[in-house]
């Protein structure tokens, strides 16, 4: 059964408006497109349920976060343990020490980790962590690439234009969001990514002042673009050659492409790597590991609720049950049965698309039948308005997606029969706008 009733979410943030700006607590929980923002009463699984008792097969997973799901019951055992000790101490715990260890021993390039709240917040250490180390002041950041909402990093993110990203070898700077400070990019060189030729030109133009490089190493907050064969690696030569700090942005990708990150998926190691989303099953943590070397470098890091005892909980829970035998194993099946699926509807249909997933994260992407190579290619060759359609297509048949980003991301609650239904659900809106 469709749904067409939303009422109860518009009453919902039109009340809310009066107080809470723009009635939302995120930019990112309302698009320009939509009249209201969507309130949620709940969730279990793989499922949500609205404000007004509609049901989803979630493929958002709380934008990251609920790898094992929405109310895991071993996370929530965990936390309620935690509660009754007490929320916060501002203080390290054993436990944080064990949740360290641990990470240190799954993650190849983990020999320290720094905690962090958010990952906004972590990749402003990691920034200062290579500026520390080499004793350099600038940063390369790529075009489409998300490193959080601070001044210094949210440049080039989203355009409707890749005529407004200026020429591929000089990119011209794009301020995100109104009131951000010009200034405080001065040290952000701007480069398309998946071209290593135009990347060790950027670096050789800034004789020896790049102190790191900083990327998704797939790129999921806008697109989703995989790397192409052989640029990590490429990337990695060019950080040994120039003694550059190689920072892998793991946010998106850590714990959900594979156990140790997208690091141990590619098999190439950066120098250190930030994460965050998946890190405590849905609890606010974030965190650095990198090179004992590097991360010793004397940054310091600062932080009230840094490796807070609830989200260390949380975050042990977490890398137990991923820890289990066939997780992976199981996330990748599940995406091989949505790409095999979404690819016979392209054919069924009419319909150029390119679907894809590496662990629990992938994406589809419209108006191509190959991956893009970069968000200037996304742009300018992806259908991003037939991809909008989808999205509010698919609210109606009971599937929250991501808007105009491809993304979809699995849990461990998601099962062969969600991923019949999805595709199932998408037939029937495929059908649906071809009319």
């Amino acid at each position: 059964m469709k749904h067409t009733s939303w009422e109860k979410s518009r009453e919902l943030y039109e009340e809310s408006k009066k107080y809470l700006l723009e009635g939302v607590g995120s930019s990112f929980h309302k698009c320009a497109e939509e009249e209201f923002a969507m309130y949620y009463d709940h969730g279990k699984g793989a499922r949500l349920w609205d404000a007004d008792g509609n049901e989803y097969i979630d493929y958002t997973m709380g934008f990251g976060p609920m790898i094992l799901g929405y109310a895991h019951d071993k996370v929530n055992a965990a936390v309620a343990k935690q509660l009754e000790r007490s929320s916060h101490y501002s203080a390290p715990t054993a436990e944080l020490g064990q949740l360290a260890k641990k990470m240190c021993e799954i993650i190849p390039c983990a020999e320290k980790v720094v905690f962090q709240s958010s990952g906004t917040e972590a990749d402003m250490y990691a920034f200062r962590v290579a500026r520390a180390y080499t004793g350099r002041d600038k940063m390369i950041k790529f075009e489409g690439h998300y490193h959080g909402w601070a001044d210094e990093q949210n440049l080039n993110f989203v355009t409707d234009d890749s005529k407004y990203f200026g020429a591929r070898n000089n990119p011209w700077k794009i301020y995100n969001v109104p009131g951000q400070r010009k200034a405080s990019s001065d040290d952000v060189v701007i480069v398309p990514w998946n071209d290593l030729e135009v990347l060790e030109q950027a670096i050789l133009k800034n004789d020896n002042q790049i102190a790191g490089i900083i990327m998704e190493p797939s790129m999921f907050d806008e697109g989703p673009i995989p790397p192409q064969p052989g640029y990590l690696e490429g990337v990695r030569e060019l950080c040994n050659k120039y003694g550059i700090v190689l920072i892998f942005d793991e946010v998106f990708t850590g714990f959900r492409m594979a156990l140790g990150g997208a690091q141990e998926y590619f098999g190439v190691t950066p120098d250190i790597a930030v994460f965050a989303k998946a890190i405590a099953g849905g609890f606010c943590m974030s965190a650095v590991a990198g090179k004992n070397e590097i991360m010793e470098s004397g940054a310091t890091f600062s932080g009230c609720f840094n490796g807070n005892p609830i989200a260390t909980a949380a975050g042990l829970a977490t890398l137990e049950e991923l820890q289990k035998e066939g997780v992976y194993e199981k996330f990748q099946k599940l995406g091989d049965m949505f790409v095999e699926g979404m690819t016979e509807l392209g054919k069924k249909h009419g319909i150029k698309l390119y679907a894809y997933m590496m662990g629990s994260l992938g994406g589809v992407v419209f108006g191509v039948d190959r991956p893009c190579v970069d968000v200037r290619d996304y742009i300018d060759n992806a259908d991003i308005k037939f991809y909008n359609k989808v999205y509010f297509k698919a609210r109606e048949y009971g599937m929250r997606l991501s808007y105009r980003r491809g993304r979809i991301l699995l849990c461990t609650e998601h099962t062969e029969e969600d991923i019949k239904e999805t595709i199932d659900r998408f037939d029937k809106i495929f059908a649906e706008l071809a009319e």
